[in-house]
């Protein structure tokens, strides 16, 4: 094996310090890609085309997508999320009401009276139900929005529920999606639908990401409203897809038949969870040379 390699996976073992990341997304969420960032670019880096589109299926808080639309990695990115709550964030976000969520954050008196307020309340457009969704997942146990989930009470440093809340970083966040609005595009909907209509472009790159229910896992239906998926279908499906791909799951072993059952690469990285215990995740694609 030559020096580059041996570096290369070396590299690819090496816990990612998520301080090291630009921090782009609003959100806090569970299963979040932030310390997969500098994988994701030298993947994108290593293809033989620049990607016309870029294509996450199920973006959640959307930190990959973020990344490749604010560095300029593809013509392109299309987020796509079917979960209500999280798409009323980036409805808004992209679709001309920014700013009247970053000052509706920044106007807001977080107590508890007014948080439980807002929440009991009928969300009669997106950006309202937007800002709903920001203040729960600021406010509730790991940002987690699926129902069973709570408000913090002790929080950090005994902050409580606004131990997660910082006005001034969220409407930066949110103005500079903004300002990059023109290189994305956002869908709700079903992530393996989108998949099937987009097969056959071959100037595609993927990035999977999904719920976390394969191989018995149940953490996902604990975590997401829409955690449901049939993950059988999805591994054909991507063998199908003409572009490239990333997918990046739990180390199950029923994972690794689904991977071995396609011809899949398979590839693991370190990384610490968000209890800081030090963890092995999958990377899944067609060649994972860039890896080794």
């Amino acid at each position: 094996m030559s020096q580059a390699a041996l570096f290369e996976l070396k590299e690819l073992s090496k816990i990612i310090n998520v301080a090291s990341v630009p921090q782009r997304s609003p959100f806090r969420y569970p299963g979040g890609k932030t310390w997969l960032v500098p994988r994701i670019r030298q993947w994108l880096n290593s293809l033989a085309y620049r990607p016309r589109i870029f294509i996450e299926p199920f973006a959640g808080g959307g930190i990959v997508s973020l990344t490749v639309a604010a560095e300029s990695l593809a013509d392109q990115v299309l987020m796509v999320e079917l979960d209500e709550q999280v798409a009323a964030v980036w409805k808004t976000v992209l679709n001309g009401r920014a700013e009247w969520l970053a000052e509706r954050i920044m106007s807001f008196d977080l107590t508890l009276e007014n948080a439980q307020q807002v929440l009991s309340e009928v969300a009669t457009s997106d950006h309202e139900r937007a800002f709903q969704t920001i203040l729960k997942n600021r406010t509730f146990h790991g940002g987690i929005l699926a129902n069973g989930s709570r408000m913090l009470n002790y929080g950090e440093n005994g902050k409580g529920i606004k131990s997660r809340w910082y006005p001034e970083t969220l409407k930066k966040r949110i103005l500079e999606i903004h300002a990059i609005r023109e290189r994305i595009v956002f869908l709700q909907g079903d992530g393996l639908e989108i998949i099937k209509a987009h097969s056959k472009q071959a100037n595609a790159a993927y990035f999977i990401d999904p719920p976390y229910t394969a191989a018995g896992k149940k953490a996902g239906s604990r975590l997401y409203t829409h955690f449901d998926l049939d993950h059988k279908a999805l591994f054909e499906e991507m063998h199908h897809v003409r572009g490239d791909f990333l997918m990046t799951y739990d180390n199950a072993v029923g994972v690794r038949e689904l991977a071995e059952s396609q011809g899949f690469d398979m590839q693991f990285v370190a990384m610490k969870n968000k209890h800081h215990a030090e963890m092995t995740e999958l990377l899944i694609g067609r060649d994972l040379f860039w890896t080794r």
